[in-house]
């Protein structure tokens, strides 16, 4: 990350990170990194809930973009001279979710901080590849490429292995995975964030070893059988 934003900087440009989903989940250097804007939620690693999202700038970026905002309601500047001026939002404020997020961060220092809030998501992260491909999954990225936070995996080359009923079964044993993909390739994704704990994947890797076992699919002839990762 540092190295992008050096180039950021190389070509006069603003560096905006889009942090939704890591930010509180691994180290980041905000301003060590020359990041400009760093956007996140109150949610996802955070672990509050879901209602607004959060800027992290330099006070003297955000006087030079007043103007710029093209809708009212994400007017950023106008939010924080609200904030500033009176405390409040502009317009009916998340109660609820400023409480959540109050409490989350509370829990946040608790666990001790970023550092071992994400040693914590990577051992869940750990648990989960390693007792995947012992079922014979292999994750669409290079290791060296993939984050704890989510992991993509390929569909086993298998005959009976069929997506839907995989997903119907899991949810059945009260575990709900990422139905959706980010490419087009046959690949489903697992989140490993969130107050989720190693015993919680390797409860996870038992009930795909029992899907896998009520779909008929042989992970001993699967494994691998997907291709090589890629980058």
């Amino acid at each position: 990350m540092l190295e992008i934003g050096d180039v950021v900087k190389e070509q006069g440009r603003v560096f905006i990170v889009d942090a939704m989903s890591s930010f509180a989940g691994m180290p980041m250097g905000v301003r060590d990194w020359g990041i400009d804007f760093l956007i996140s939620s109150a949610n996802k690693c955070v672990q509050g809930v879901p209602g607004f999202a959060f800027v992290l700038a330099p006070r003297e970026l955000l006087v030079e973009i007043a103007g710029g905002a093209r809708s009212v309601s994400l007017d950023l500047v106008s939010q924080w001279k609200g904030l500033e001026g009176d405390g409040q939002f502009r317009f009916t404020p998340p109660t609820h979710v400023i409480l959540a997020f109050w409490q989350a961060l509370q829990e946040l220092e608790q666990e001790g901080g970023i550092a071992a809030r994400a040693a914590r998501y990577a051992a869940n992260h750990k648990v989960l590849v390693e007792g995947m491909k012992e079922l014979g999954f292999d994750t669409y990225l290079a290791p060296e490429h993939q984050s704890h936070i989510i992991t993509s995996f390929r569909y086993p080359k298998h005959p009976h292995f069929d997506f839907s009923r995989f997903y119907q079964h899991l949810s059945q044993r009260g575990f709900v995975i990422y139905p959706g993909k980010v490419s087009d390739a046959e690949c489903f994704r697992i989140g490993t964030i969130g107050h989720l704990f190693p015993q919680d994947l390797k409860a996870l890797v038992t009930a795909v070893r029992q899907t896998l076992k009520d779909m008929q699919v042989d992970s001993a002839k699967s494994a691998h059988a997907a291709g090589p990762d890629q980058s």
